[in-house]
């Protein structure tokens, strides 16, 4: 009995079930989170278009405000342009927009391609499937019919590969232009590089001068461990003491207005001293539990005063004849020499003087790493790399039951105790085998990238570096997790009683059932495509945050400046992975399952128009990769069409057994497997170097100029910059839309091409018609032509100095009141604590209330925000 009833649950197909069950309540969800962005994007501007008004961010990075109605911000948003995100945000977010922008499309052609082809030929296959499963593989029984397969992946698989290819040419190019444009060469970083295992002898700025060219700058590292300890003691007391001195401001203004209150406003004298004396005054203990309890206040002046002094003194001792570190970072006169020391072989030894990285800013070193030596590092990123291996096996265990779950109604005729789920609504059925292993899995891979950062946080040198480990690491477990064992356990959960009653026969059982996981993959897509795209346009943490977190965790000036006036960026270690493995799904089961690629279409395009918003209107960048995050998921892609050329070679071989026509497509894909691995090797080597580092012909020319790079700095009044076409001033205020930069200047690039003929040469002849001088001459000016402001000399000398030996003077920023009870207490701070804190009530008022509000438009100095010097991802450097 059950068996038949199994075999009718067979028959019948859980697949359309599913997807019905998936797509309806995320279709809900998504449809109540997109109503609720469109009521809420008026009121909350903090959350929705911070990107358009911050004081902290410069002129020239705001984006234009939407109109403010209910759908007028449609027309504002879409009459944006992409480019603008490489002139007023990033060269990491744009071409995270380009990454989703180029899967759309690859999934378009894609069904464009196959559709046609070989939807006829899976519908008319006879292999007795029924729902959707009768578009896949697995109902054709014909073996002749695999020719069309076969050719499909020529075709369509070919084009995937061109596709990547022409999108890694067009980045080398965009990459160029835009590290050579007056704005990047005018910073610091892009001419710094960091050296680590220097030996002892080139720890000395004489010897490094004598070693390398065109030196500017040298910074030698120190390891201040007991200094930094205090500075760290002082930040502590610092928040202690904004804390207590809110909490005490604020619960005198409120008990002010209670009395006001009882007694009907009788009287307008504001609280006095004796009122705030008769205050319970903050206290805390200076260890957990068992610490003796002090005054809050007291305490923290008196820790400000001993420890300014102390830190002053030992930052001067440190900078006289401290210990100098293996790791050092020189600054270059121009780009040309820092990519010259940057690609060049420093030391005779192995694994000595290596040039680590080139363009990190000061705020992205990870200071405790820097000095590793590289037997430490090597071991670390061994044991590291092996523990993540071992993570992805244990994994296997819960991602194998997610799995399961997709086709579990066909375990009932193996498994009796599990009959009860025969007895299940169809309805409920489509979402326990749809919706549900699809938030299973979502939520086991939220723990992974978590746990590979804070492995690679312990070895990696910058947070740069950290992001690349990462991201290599959770793209691996990514496809074998949740493509690879889930596709396997969902195709084998299918048939696992089939395959116990003939074991001989499970090859050809798989075979069939495999393309059956396109299901699920396509209910992932629904998941990312809708609910994902519609909780990013929805801001949901942001959100809260203003709404009602921000309340309850925010009570100072500087906890609501750097939850306001900073823009958060993306996490590339989390974000590409994840999507890129999308891509090889869609690319996986392109010749398979081709419906995969509908779906997979209209998921990219959702979510590119949703991060689209978020990068022209909420985001900025914390980690810079140069591009390079980008370039490595572009070959990651690779992945999905090896796979998907292994899994018809798989297919077509067991055919074989059955037909001797099968070995005509079967030799077919074994060669578009050859050619394809042949091609790829080919092209990672041409392009590899490319990738990372800029060419000499680009580089030539600048030092030819006589006016350097380095002279961007220097605060001339007037002069011709490196590849500028006009002479302009360089205030770093104000920048002219006339003012065109080309990248080389002696290059005659084509013109910027138009039209369909010109889009479509600019798509298959990307090094002539996107070239670096196309593309900066016609993409990136006039935006880019405007370098950064001048720095200071102060600025310059601590650029890349250990944030212990910096001296910003640190700040103590407590909130003013109309009563003058904060500038008493600003006072008396001052008077306590003495020289070396800023003391302040500047920038922030206490409201009717008692609540902490921020004045508009100002800006704080760098050390409320510590170490972190970027404001929306434009860094001081």
């Amino acid at each position: 009995m059950s068996q038949q009833t199994g075999s009718n649950r067979n028959a019948q197909g859980s697949s359309l079930s599913a997807l019905i069950s998936t797509l309806a309540p995320i279709f809900v969800g998504a449809s109540v989170a997109f109503l609720a962005f469109l009521f809420l994007r008026r009121r909350y501007d903090r959350v929705y278009v911070p990107r358009t008004y911050l004081s902290t961010l410069d002129k020239s990075q705001l984006s234009p405000k939407p109109a403010s109605s209910l759908l007028g911000w449609i027309s504002s948003y879409t009459s944006i342009q992409d480019e603008h995100v490489l002139a007023h945000s990033s060269l990491d977010n744009y071409l995270w927009l380009r990454f989703f922008k180029m899967l759309a499309v690859m999934s378009f052609v894609g069904c464009l391609i196959t559709w046609p082809v070989l939807f006829p030929i899976a519908a008319t296959g006879g292999g007795g499937e029924t729902g959707i499963d009768i578009l896949s593989f697995s109902n054709v029984n014909g073996v002749g019919r695999y020719f069309a397969f076969a050719i499909m992946s020529w075709v369509f698989l070919g084009f995937a590969m061109f596709l990547i290819s022409r999108e890694t040419i067009l980045f080398v190019n965009l990459r160029q232009a835009y590290l050579l444009s007056p704005y990047s060469v005018s910073r610091i970083s892009s001419r710094t590089v960091l050296f680590v295992d220097v030996p002892e002898y080139y720890r000395n700025e004489k010897h490094i001068r004598e070693t390398m060219r065109n030196v500017n700058t040298v910074w030698l590292t120190h390891d201040p461990e007991d200094l930094a300890d205090k500075v760290d003691d002082q930040t502590d007391a610092i928040q202690k003491l904004e804390k207590a001195e809110t909490k005490l401001i604020a619960g005198s203004l409120k008990q002010h207005a209670k009395k006001q209150k009882k007694n009907k406003n009788e009287g307008t004298d504001g609280p006095t001293e004796d009122d705030v004396r008769a205050m319970k005054r903050p206290t805390h203990r200076l260890k957990p539990l068992i610490g003796k309890k002090v005054d809050t206040i007291d305490w923290a002046r008196r820790e400000l005063h001993d420890l300014a002094s102390t830190i002053s003194r030992d930052q001067h001792e440190f900078r006289q004849s401290g210990a100098k570190e293996s790791a050092i970072f020189v600054e270059f006169e121009t780009v040309a020499a820092a990519q010259i020391a940057f690609q060049q072989v420093m030391h005779q030894q192995p694994l000595h003087f290596t040039a680590k990285e080139i363009g990190m800013t000061p705020d992205m070193v990870n200071w405790d790493n820097v000095t590793l030596p590289w037997w430490n590092v090597k071991l670390k990123t061994a044991l590291g790399t092996a523990f993540m291996a071992f993570l992805c096996l244990f994994w296997t265990i819960p991602v194998a039951f997610v799995g399961v779950l997709t086709n579990v109604n066909y375990l009932t005729d193996t498994l009796p105790w599990l009959s009860f789920i025969n007895s299940i609504p169809q309805q409920i059925m489509g979402v326990v085998t749809g919706l549900l292993p699809v938030l299973l899995l979502a939520i086991l891979m939220k723990l992974v990238p978590i746990i590979g950062t804070a492995i690679a946080t312990t070895f990696e040198p910058t947070q740069k570096a950290v992001q690349m480990r990462v991201q290599s690491w959770y793209f691996a477990f990514e496809v074998i997790q949740v493509f690879l064992i889930t596709t396997f356990t969902s195709g084998a959960s299918a048939v696992v009683s089939q395959v116990i009653q003939d074991p001989l026969g499970a090859p050809q059982l798989l075979a069939k059932n495999l393309p059956k996981a396109s299901t699920f993959y396509i209910c992932y897509f629904i998941l990312f495509g809708l609910a994902t795209a519609a909780m990013q346009i929805l801001n949901i943490m942001p959100l809260l945050f203003c709404m009602i977190l921000g309340k309850v965790l925010d009570k100072t000036p500087r906890k609501k400046y750097n939850r306001s006036g900073l823009l958060d960026g993306i996490k590339w270690a989390v974000f590409y992975p994840k999507y890129t493995n999308l891509g090889v799904i869609a690319l996986a089961h392109s010749c398979i399952a081709p419906l995969v690629l509908g779906f997979a279409t209209v998921g990219f395009t959702l979510l590119y128009l949703a991060f689209r918003y978020n990068v022209i209107y909420t985001l900025g960048t914390t980690v810079d990769t140069r591009g390079e995050a980008y370039a490595r998921a572009l070959q990651q892609l690779t992945v999905g069409i090896y796979l998907s050329e292994f899994c018809l070679i798989g297919l077509f071989a067991i055919g074989v057994g059955d037909n001797r026509l099968s070995l005509g497509p079967l030799i077919l894909e074994i060669i578009l497997f050859v050619a394809t691995i042949l091609y790829h090797m080919q092209f990672r080597k041409a392009m590899g170097k490319l990738v990372v580092s800029l060419p000499g012909d680009l580089l030539a020319e600048e030092t030819r100029n006589k006016h350097g790079d380095g002279e961007l700095e220097k605060g001339d009044t007037l002069r011709h910059d490196r590849n500028l076409d006009v002479q302009r001033p360089a205030t770093g205020s104000e920048s002219s839309d006339t003012t065109v930069f080309q990248v080389p200047q002696s290059a005659a690039p084509p013109p910027k091409q138009s039209g369909i003929a010109g889009k479509v040469k600019e798509f298959f002849f990307p090094s002539t018609y996107a070239s670096a001088a196309v593309l900066s001459k016609h993409v990136l000016s006039p935006h880019l032509a405007r370098p950064v402001r001048t720095f200071t000399q102060r600025e310059r000398e601590e650029a890349y100095m250990h944030p212990a030996l910096r001296t910003d003077e640190p700040v103590v920023w407590v909130a003013r009141d109309e009563y003058g009870l904060s500038w008493k207490e600003v006072q008396e701070s001052r008077r306590v604590i003495g020289e070396g804190v800023n003391v302040t009530n500047q920038g922030a008022r206490f409201d009717e209330k008692g609540s902490v509000a921020l004045e508009e438009g100002y800006v704080a100095p760098a050390s409320v925000n510590g170490s972190r010097r970027i404001t929306g991802g434009y860094d001081l450097y």
